[in-house]
Formats: C-alpha cells, sequence, structure tokens
C-alpha cells in the first residue's frame, strides 16, 4: 500500500503525481500491483491545496500500514512538522518503510532526522535553502532522484514521475514500468539532470564599473577565438591587473565568464535554429564540435541534442520552456 501524505498547503501537482502514477501501474494479467491512499496529520481533516482544499479519509494512523510513504511538497515548508507526524514517520522508517519525497517534500523528510548523512535532492531554486537547514544532509540539485534504498527524494514537478517510475521498475521490473510511463506520456528515463532547467544569471559586475563596457563586448564577440592576451589588450591592463579586477567584481575569470556566455549564446541558437551542432560550435566560438559538446554538457548536464528535443520551439516535443536556459555555473 502506498500512502500519500497530504499536509496544509500540499502543492497540488505534488500530491497528484504520486497518485496517478502508481495508480496507472498495472500487471502483465491486468491487476493494479498498488493500493494509493491519502491520508493528513488528522482524520477527515481540510487541507488548503492551493486553488482549492482537499478532505483526506485517512489520518496518520494509516503511515504505520503503508510499504511506501510518499511525502509531497508544501508551500513553505515549516521547520517543524505536525504532532505525531514526525514520529509516525520514524517508527514506519523503523519498520523498513520506504519513503520518498516530491520537490521541497525534501524539507519535511529532513525535518524527521531520516535523512541526516544521507545524499538528497529538491527543486535547484530549494536547494541552497535545504542545504542551510539541514547542514547533515549532502544536497545535490544536479540530479532528478536520489535513491538512497529506504529513503529517495525528487527534483520538482516532472521528477516526481521519474522518481516513481524508478520504484515501480524496481518492484515490477521495467516492463510494467514502461506500461505506466507509456500512461504517463513520459519516457522511462530522461537524459540529464536538473542541470538542464537551471536559470543563473552571468556574474554581473555593478552597474557603472569599469568592466562593464568590456562585459558587452565579451558578449557580443564571443563567436571569436578570444585569449586571455586578447581580452586583457581590448581592456587596455595586463593580464594579472585583468584577472584581479574580474574576480572583485564578476566573482569569475574573465575565460570562465567567456565560456558562459558562449554556452549561453549556443542554447539560444539550439532553441531557435536548425543548425547543425557543428555550426553552432562554430558560431560561438569553440574550437571543435567535440570541445563545444564536452563543454556543454559540463555546464548543462545533457548534450547538445538532447536539449535541442526538449527546448527547441516547434520542434518534437512540440514546447519550448521559456526562460530554462543556463546563464552560469
Amino acid at each position: 500500500m502506498v500512502a500519500v501524505l497530504a499536509l496544509d498547503g500540499v502543492i497540488p501537482f505534488d500530491l497528484s503525481a504520486p497518485i496517478d502514477a502508481f495508480g496507472w501501474a498495472r500487471l502483465p494479467d491486468g491487476r493494479a500491483p498498488y493500493d494509493v491512499r491519502v491520508c493528513s496529520a488528522g482524520e477527515g481533516e481540510e487541507v488548503r491545496a492551493g486553488a482549492f482544499t482537499i478532505r483526506a479519509p485517512y489520518g496518520p494512523d494509516l503511515l504505520a500500514e503503508a510499504d511506501t510513504i510518499v511525502l509531497p511538497g508544501v508551500q513553505d515548508p515549516p521547520a517543524e512538522l505536525p504532532p505525531g507526524v514526525a514520529e509516525a514517520l520514524r517508527a514506519a522508517a523503523a519498520n523498513g518503510t520506504r519513503i520518498a519525497s516530491v520537490c521541497v517534500g525534501a524539507f519535511l523528510l529532513a525535518a524527521t532526522g531520516l535523512l541526516d548523512g544521507l545524499r538528497a535532492t529538491t527543486h535547484w531554486l530549494a536547494a541552497p535553502d535545504l542545504s542551510a537547514r539541514y547542514p547533515r544532509v549532502t544536497v545535490d540539485p544536479n540530479v532528478l532522484y536520489v535513491d538512497n534504498g529506504q529513503f529517495l527524494t525528487s527534483a520538482g514537478a516532472a521528477a516526481a514521475l521519474d522518481m516513481c517510475l524508478h520504484m515501480i521498475r524496481k518492484d515490477h521490473g521495467s516492463a510494467v514500468a514502461a506500461h505506466t510511463a507509456r500512461m504517463s506520456v513520459m519516457p522511462l528515463e530522461r537524459e540529464g539532470g536538473q542541470a538542464q532547467f537551471i536559470t543563473h544569471d552571468l556574474p554581473p559586475a555593478p552597474a557603472g564599473a569599469a568592466l562593464e563596457p568590456l562585459l558587452h563586448w565579451l558578449e557580443q564577440h564571443c563567436d571569436r577565438a578570444l585569449t586571455l592576451d586578447d581580452i586583457a589588450h581590448r581592456a587596455g591592463m595586463s593580464t594579472r591587473t585583468l584577472n584581479r579586477r574580474f574576480r572583485d567584481q564578476t566573482g569569475t575569470t574573465p575565460l570562465q565568464w567567456l565560456h558562459l556566455a558562449r554556452i549561453r549564446r549556443a542554447q539560444h541558437l539550439l532553441e531557435t535554429t536548425a543548425d547543425p551542432v557543428e555550426h553552432i560550435a562554430a558560431r560561438t566560438g569553440f574550437g571543435s564540435p567535440t570541445a563545444f559538446r564536452e563543454r556543454f554538457r559540463r555546464v548543462v548536464g545533457t548534450s547538445p541534442l538532447a536539449y535541442r528535443r526538449s527546448f527547441r520551439a516547434g520542434g518534437s516535443q512540440g514546447t519550448k520552456a521559456a526562460g530554462t536556459r543556463v546563464r552560469s555555473a
């Protein structure tokens, strides 16, 4: 039995994703392998879920009966769980129950102490806060999910489906998981992790800083095969002075900043053109397609072609994720 714990402020997608994923699973003979139930901190308690409210039919006692417990994320995760919930989760864990969190549900799982000393993930935007609140948890913001055996954590939104498909495959094999993936209109495994979705900015110089014109020039000419000496000559200073001022004003080096500008330009071209990867490598100043692919995968977490399949407007996926381009590492 899978118990999905809906606490007040539960995020609707986080709640529905595991309910549907486990609910869609079917064994070869057509039987449903999972009994999915929703519980709350108090039986019959009304739970706010964004634009609507729900009333879960079960209370926290259900957790003791579950083989798997899923913790969806909540708006503004509290430092302390409702009375009795942490104790029920720890008791279930002591009995060997598998516990998984969705997105910022990792904060709820971490609040029990069950993630101490373990690797975990959450939505990339919340990862720094999770790491700060729970320093005994090793937070990895670059992956879609982490499986520690008994305890699992997933990144934001659709990564819940990745994690659930992974659990279904472990429980009942690839064929059952593949059928569930088709029902979810999801690939059984997605290429790349969260890195391809992270939005950063190029390290900026303060407004009016001496480097501001140089940064603008670098961004406009990142297709050129520029060396550190070239950049220093453009800036009218020695390479040593250039490196020092770059670190003071942007927190990085001139060449690192240039590489990120090139990756940002490459992402734009992959999203908006049908140019071959070799042409894009040349247009963004990389010495070779191989160097481009290696740098792109290191920064974005996936290959240029896989990125194009996911984000090109009007492409085979039929969607474009606005504002998802990586702007720094």
